[in-house]
């Protein structure tokens, strides 16, 4: 069970009314600010993070077809009870500890405790303001304040902003007390520096619609500074391979491979990795397992392989049901159909990034904890790859110092080497390098690289050269729905994205509603008209015609 550290100060300030022989003024189990480890709290605030991130990138995944987005319509996919975990996560668990931790910190002077718990509070505030647009900061963590009320959503990006430089400053300060337990740099503060660089890239990246001199010149700055992530710099939290309580293992491992299915890949996504271009895209084996190689002819299992696809898809000419005929068994954008018992067919998670199997076409069945990496998979929260990517999205459009060309094809060639890389990390190495040797591996990267070299050349305009680079972080985004989530409202890339089956699938979420445990708990709080409305930093045209 989480610890509340609200409660627990609760408990901590209560006066016992007793007799004249007990004077007890303090609970003496309750956490206070006397007792209460910096280190125990700064664990804390890093595992609490990690379940936050899952959470919300899993609707981002669904939401931009990288899984499969079940129920008929957004309205059903996405309502005020969704997201009331991302909520108390952010506030009673991750945020409520932070502050807590941070007066301790400073008194004891550790620095680097203090650097990593505002570098992972700015990132908590970028995702509630991306999630929801005003949400409570100011007034959010006062203990006699119940009732909050929202600040602007470009005041509280501006806010975690500020947390980065005061986190830049405590990791280069001299003199630090303690050694923090660190779940991602095993306290290397280079690399901290570097990911607090990279998250300002990523502030200037999500608003330049709305002050693009900004944005040119703090990206300008950070690429003079070459502090940015780079190969080896990637900000991801590795897990385990035990079962125990609590389990260790990556959760779409555990929601998969200890009963078999778990969720369904999107027809969509596996389309454009395997399909799109005419080759596979070498990452596919990495990120999906096949447990079939031969499409299924039963209807039962597959109802839509006897069904003329819906009028719309056939006027927008997406792809139907099966992505070609290799056993990549998925579903289509918000499918409402029922679930059969294809739980052992259809395509699931692979190594990366779930620590599942590799795929080498042995096609067998993954109901077995033992298998592939057994769970030891990774979150990518930020790669060394995703910078490329937003610096080529930022020369298209700011005009920022590089070539867009250049850091699209480095991007590319970092997320397939990081992709294999930490692939051949796990216990599928001998396994993945006895079905695809390295040099047939970087052949692959090298064609797939000059295929989209060519394409990117002979786009006609920023739009069309977009489409490219967007597409091409989207490929590499498998895993991050925040992320792809952002990007897609951004640029509206990738577009022309496979929609719902049914004809009437409602308005995609621009922003989600603000959840129930935050409506039912303050007398503030005003809910959202609907989720067509838009965050701060997206000024982007109203409605579905945008991102389809």
């Amino acid at each position: 069970m989480k610890r509340k550290i609200y409660s627990l100060m609760i408990a901590a300030s209560m006066v016992f009314a007793a007799s004249c022989d007990l004077d007890l003024q303090e609970d003496p189990n309750a956490v206070n600010a006397g007792t209460a480890d910096p280190d125990f709290l700064l664990n804390s605030i890093q595992l609490d993070y990690i379940d936050l991130f899952d959470a919300v990138s899993d609707d981002g995944m669904r939401l931009t077809r990288m899984i499969n987005q079940g129920s008929a319509q957004y309205e059903g996919a996405y309502t005020p009870t969704t997201t009331n975990f991302y909520w108390s996560e952010a506030y009673a668990a991750i945020l409520a500890d932070v502050d807590f931790l941070l007066p301790l910190a400073e008194e004891s002077n550790l620095q680097r405790h203090m650097g990593i718990a505002k570098t992972i509070k700015a990132l908590v505030l970028f995702h509630l303001v991306d999630s929801y647009g005003d949400v409570p900061f100011s007034e959010a963590l006062d203990p006699s304040n119940f009732f909050p009320n929202v600040d602007p959503g470009q005041q509280v990006y501006s806010d975690a902003l500020g947390l980065l430089n005061e986190a830049e400053a405590h990791f280069t300060a001299s003199g630090s007390s303690g050694t923090p337990n660190d779940y991602f740099y095993n306290r290397n503060y280079t690399k901290w520096t570097r990911l607090v660089n990279t998250l300002k890239l990523r502030y200037y990246l999500n608003t330049r619609l709305v002050n693009p001199s900004e944005s040119t010149s703090g990206i300008n700055a950070l690429i003079a500074g070459d502090n940015l992530l780079k190969a080896g710099d990637d900000f991801v939290f590795r897990f385990g391979t035990s079962s125990a309580d609590p389990d260790s293992r990556h959760p779409s491992f555990t929601n998969t491979y200890v009963s078999g299915g778990g969720d369904y890949q999107s027809t969509y996504y596996m389309w454009h990795l395997t399909e799109a271009k005419g080759f596979d895209d070498p990452r596919v084996r990495y990120y999906m397992y096949r447990q079939t190689l031969v499409n299924s002819t039963d209807p039962d299992e597959i109802e839509c392989i006897n069904s003329i696809p819906p009028s719309h898809y056939l006027v927008g000419g997406f792809i139907y049901c099966l992505p070609g005929e290799r056993g990549y068994w998925g579903r289509d954008h918000l499918n409402p159909d029922g679930i059969p018992p294809d739980g052992l067919r259809r395509t699931v998670w692979g190594v990366y990034p779930a620590g599942g199997r590799f795929d080498n076409n042995s096609a067998a069945p993954v109901n077995n904890i033992a298998l592939g990496a057994q769970g030891a998979g990774i979150q990518p929260v930020m790669l060394a790859a995703y910078v490329d990517f937003m610096l080529a999205e930022a020369a298209l459009y700011l005009g920022t110092t590089g070539s867009a060309a250049t850091y699209l094809e480095s991007g590319i060639k970092k997320s397939m080497d990081y992709v294999r890389a930490f692939s051949v990390s796990t216990p599928e190495a001998s396994t993945i390098r006895a079905f695809t040797p390295n040099d047939t591996y970087n052949q692959q990267v090298t064609n797939y690289i000059s295929f989209v070299r060519n394409e990117y050349a002979g786009a006609a305009s920023d739009r069309a050269r977009m489409r490219v680079i967007g597409r091409e972080y989207w490929l590499a985004l498998y895993g991050n729905g925040i992320e792809s989530y952002n990007l897609y409202r951004r640029t509206g890339q990738p577009d022309n994205m496979q929609p719902g089956l049914q004809a009437s699938f409602g308005d995609f979420p621009r922003s989600f509603f603000y959840p129930l445990n935050y409506l039912t708990t303050n007398n503030n709080a005003v809910q959202k008209a609907d989720q067509t409305v838009q965050v701060f930093w997206d000024n982007n045209p109203a409605g579905n015609a945008w991102v389809y």
